[in-house]
């Protein structure tokens, strides 16, 4: 995207203002950024959003810092320090390679480690009723673990119904 005020060079700040219910916004380069009136933002700022992104990697689920030691990928002798530093892993093996360093991670930032995707509404009936059976047999086996069967009686039947529906 060009910059919409000088019209020669990359925007890099992208700027949206809602005033009264009115959304606009700016796609402007470093330079006209800085000359903008309407925009008040530090440009000086000291550290790098590489520098929060390898900051939280360090950090466990507890919020505990974790030091961790120096692994490196069988194929491509890539390491964690150097995807803390890149913000990219060498080769698909990485994932494989730094899987107890990755995992925290991308559960902190995604919320889940297990890919979900999302499901066409006409298409996907069936997939969306296994997906609510595989959550439920979940739920099952903690109500179970928990002793709470009245629960586990419910759960189970719900399954049974949604069985039927495939």
């Amino acid at each position: 995207m060009i910059c919409e005020k000088c019209k020669q060079r990359d925007a890099t700040v992208h700027f949206k203002e809602i005033k009264n219910g009115i959304k606009s916004e700016k796609h402007l380069c470093d330079e006209c950024a800085k000359s903008e009136q309407s925009i008040k933002v530090d440009f000086n700022i000291p550290f790098s959003v590489k520098d929060i992104f390898s900051s939280i990697m360090d950090v466990d689920m507890d919020n505990v810092f974790t030091k961790q030691s120096e692994e490196i990928c069988p194929n491509c002798k890539s390491t964690y320090n150097r995807f803390k530093n890149v913000g990219r892993l060498g080769c698909h093996v990485c994932y494989e390679a730094f899987r107890e360093q990755l995992f925290p991670l991308i559960k902190r930032i995604q919320g889940a480690t297990q890919h979900t995707g999302k499901v066409p509404k006409r298409a996907g009936a069936s997939i969306r009723i296994k997906n609510e059976i595989r959550e439920l047999k979940e739920k099952l086996n903690e109500a179970v673990t928990k002793e709470d069967f009245e629960s586990a009686a419910r759960i189970r039947d719900e399954i049974k119904r949604l069985e039927k529906d495939i």
